[in-house]
This record gives structure tokens, sequence and C-alpha cells, in this order.
């Protein structure tokens, strides 16, 4: 397949098109390998995050093979982060104009549109926390005056959705003021939440007299142990789910290496922010909840719970800090992608601002507290179902940048609405079988983890296939698409 590298080629504004999707320009192009590795650090140290160890030392792990896991599996999904970012960097356009060479000028709208209502649950799930934390500690300081009976199916009090409300409100600033608005504050925030990370290892430590028992406690994989001889079965889905955490910035990441310096800025700054600091986080967590056995007597893992044990000026930095880190990883996680994805839908009627705003508003009504009601219910439903949905995308994408096209495109041929990226009718149909059948091994073993009463009878073949749902995804439809296209007459752009 011959390409043509078209960045600087004119691009028609046609019905494709609008300002926000096109291809940036020299001057937009300010973000070095710093920006990028603190705009990870920035998502990274966030309530989330440092809840994922304690999720799977409540599965049986130790704390050791609890921060192991997290880290494995977030330099797995670095992999590609760098690869898909790749295309952001050399023709700076975002995800959802880039996925139109796999799937079409009018297909591309179906993985854009799936990856964005994802993006909502998220945005949803942070906004959750950041009212939780602002709801928690203005408890303290008025003796518990927010406290209150749940609003009947709404299943949360009115001070609850009080401060949900507020720290949503709270983030429209960033929503309207753009990606630029966004670097800036995690920019700046970067050094400052490292800094807080060491200074609460060093409150724990000295309040604790040590690492505390909880470092050394065992696994209850081992003999003996309540789960003993079962560590596979619960290994290989939590590293699924832990790749999955980030299965969303896989995908979407160009919309941000679109504003890198150079091809080195986002490679350095991703490798040194992702994998590192995400287990840096998951041993921080260990080690500070180890510490509150000792202090408390009893493991606190929630930082808000804990945060909410402070006194004096604690609490109000407490507060301060957790908002601060909850809202950095929101917006550059949840916000950025969706906000694209939904200008896609319509580039002439939807701007990235308006695709913000919508983004917001779902979050509203997802209702996240009911995602996060169990810990299975996190991991195992929410973050690798969602892994299952969008494995097969970065397998499509992957297969089409790197081993059709060689990671060269028309970059006036995306905005083409009868361009070489039209398929038929806009739409690739090897795309979207791919897609289907890439979904599907996996749909049967979601439905069990979503719904175990209505859905006890699923042969077990597709549970375990169901635990590996990011790669099954992302190999089966890798696989066909690439399959279907080598077989196929190739309609891609001559070489100028």
């Amino acid at each position: 397949m011959a390409h043509t590298d078209a960045a600087s080629t004119h691009v028609s504004q046609g019905a494709l098109y609008n300002a926000d999707l096109a291809p940036t320009t020299a001057a937009q192009r300010t973000w070095t390998w710093y920006h990028f590795a603190a705009l990870w650090i920035g998502m990274v140290m966030c309530i989330p995050s440092y809840l994922l160890a304690s999720g799977l030392i409540e599965q049986g792990m130790s704390p050791w093979q609890a921060v192991t896991t997290v880290l494995l599996g977030n330099a797995i999904v670095l992999v590609p982060m760098l690869l898909i970012g790749h295309a952001g960097a050399k023709y700076g356009i975002p995800y959802a104009v880039l996925v139109r060479s796999s799937f079409g000028t009018q297909g591309a709208k179906l993985p854009a549109l799936l990856r964005a209502i994802v993006a909502c649950g998220w945005y949803g799930i942070q906004t959750w926390f950041g009212g939780l934390a602002i709801y928690t500690l203005l408890n303290i300081m008025t003796g518990n005056a927010l406290a209150g009976d749940p609003i009947g199916w709404l299943g949360i009090n009115a001070g609850q959705l009080a401060c949900f409300l507020a720290f949503w409100l709270l983030q429209l600033y960033f929503v309207l003021h753009g990606t630029e608005s966004i670097r800036w504050l995690e920019t700046i925030s970067a050094p400052v939440k490292i800094v807080m990370l060491l200074f609460l290892v060093w409150w724990a430590l000295s309040n604790a007299g040590g690492f505390g028992q909880m470092m050394s406690m065992p696994s209850q994989f081992e003999p003996g142990g309540a789960k003993a001889g079962l560590f596979w079965a619960v290994f290989w889905p939590s590293l699924t789910a832990m790749v999955g955490f980030w299965a969303t910035l896989a995908l979407n990441i160009p919309d941000f290496t679109r504003f890198a310096r150079s091809q080195k800025d986002q490679i350095v700054g991703q490798a040194i922010g992702l994998p590192v600091p995400m287990g840096a986080l998951a041993l921080i967590s260990v080690i500070v909840t180890s510490a509150t056995v000792v202090i408390y007597g009893k493991a606190i893992w929630d930082p808000v719970d804990l945060s909410s044990r402070f006194t004096g000026i604690g609490v109000g930095l407490a507060l301060l800090v957790l908002t601060l880190d909850t809202m950095c990883c929101n917006l550059a996680a949840n916000l950025v992608g969706p906000a694209y994805d939904f200008a896609s839908l319509s580039p002439k009627r939807i701007s990235y601002r308006l695709g913000g705003m919508i983004t917001a508003l779902i979050a509203v009504v997802a209702m996240p507290w009911k995602i996060l009601a169990s810990t299975e219910g996190y991991i195992f439903t929410w973050l690798i179902g969602y892994s299952a949905l969008l494995g097969p995308v970065a397998g499509i994408m992957l297969v089409d940048y790197w081993l059709l096209r060689r990671a060269r495109l028309d970059t006036a041929q995306l905005f083409e609405e009868h361009g070489v990226y039209s398929y038929r009718g806009g739409w690739n149909p090897a795309a979207i079988v791919a897609l289907v059948l890439g979904v599907l091994p996996n749909l049967p073993g979601f439905l069990h983890a979503a719904f175990p009463a209505s859905f006890a009878g699923v042969p077990d073949i597709f549970k375990t296939i169901y635990t590996y749902a990011w790669f099954v995804g992302l190999g089966i439809s890798g696989l066909i698409y690439l399959v279907w296209m080598r077989a196929s007459i190739p309609r891609t752009p001559a070489r100028a």
C-alpha cells in the first residue's frame, strides 16, 4: 500500500471538518516530554488509581503481588499507547479523525461513540470521587451537617448530591477553556502531587514506627491460604483489568500527542510518566494502608476516609489536594477524548467545547456511585467489560496504521467524504466485522460477570476467555482485519 505523508496537504473544510479536528499547526505543537510526563503523573495520581492495589489485595494477593500486577499491566498498555500516539505526533490529528483510515469516514463515528460513552462513565466516576472528598471533609468541619438519609432511587443523600454537582460545576472552567488550560493545570500540579505523596509516606512511617505488618502479609493463594492454588485464576483477569484501566487513553492518546513538539517528546514523556508512577502509587497506597493498621487499628484504603481523620489545617489541605488530584485526572483522561469524539459525530454542529458539555451531562445521568458499589463490580465488570469493547478497536487501529499503511496516511483524504477512506458509503466492512467478531467471544463472560443470577449457565470456556478480554479482542479483531484487508483490493491513496 502506497501512501503520502501529507500533514501539510490542504485540508478540505467540508462536512467532516471543524477547526478543533483539523491537523495541528507548528505553532500549536508546544508539548515537550516534560508536559507528557506531567500529564501522566497528573492522571495517575488519583483516587481510583490509589484504590487499585486494595482491590487486588482484597481478591487475595499479597501487597507485592498487587504492586507487581499494577506495574505489569501498565507496562503492557504503554505499548499501544506509544504506537497509536505516533500518528497524533506525526499528523497532528485526534483519535476521532485517525480512526477514519480504518473504519471509514462515516464508520469512524462508531468507535468514536463507543470510546466517548466509556469516557462519560469514567468522567462521572471521577466526579463522584471529587464530590465525595468535598462531602467527607466538609462534614468534619461542620459536625456532619451534610449527613442525611438517601433520596429514594438515587441511593445518595442531598449533601452527597450537592457536593457531586458542586465538583461537576468546578470542572466547567476547564471544559470551556480547552486543552491548553488542562496542560497548564497538569504541569503545575504534577510536582505538587509528588511532594504530597512523599509527605504522606513520611507521615505514615513516622507515626507507625515502620512499614507495619501488612507489607509482609502472605497472599491467600499460598498453601493453607483461603484461596490456595487459585492465583492464576485471579491474576489474569486482574492483569486484564489493569490494562483496561487505561484502555480508553490507549485509543485517544493522539488527542494529546497531536500537540507534541516531536515524536521523541511523546515517547520519552509517556514512558516516564505512565508505568513507573502507577507502580509507585500502588506501593505507596500499600505502605500507607499498612501504617494505618498500626495507627488506627484497621486498614484504611480509602484516601478520603484517611484524610477525614486528620485534624486542624490538615483537613483543609487534604481537601485541596484530593480535589486537585481528582480534577487533574478527570479533565485529561475523561474529557478531552469524548469532547473530540462527540465533535466528530457532527463536525459542523458540535465543537470541542460543546462535546465537553455533552460529556459532562452524560456523566451526571450515569449515576457513577452505582458502578462503584463493590470491588468486583468495579474491577471485573466495569474495567474488564469496557476493555472487551475497546481492545478490538485498538487491534484494528494498530494493524491498519502499522502493518497495512506502514505509518503513512493522506491527511487531506481523512476529511473528504468521498475520498480514499470512504470505502463503501463511508463504512469499511472489514473494520465493522472485525470489531463485532472481536467483541462477541467476550460477551457471554461479561453477561455472567454483570448479571450472575440471570446468566449462571454460561459455559466455563467463555468465563475463561473473558479473563483475557482485552487481549482476546485485540488479537481476534486485528487478525480478521489484517486478513480481510490484504485479501481485498485496497482503496488507498496513490503515492504523490
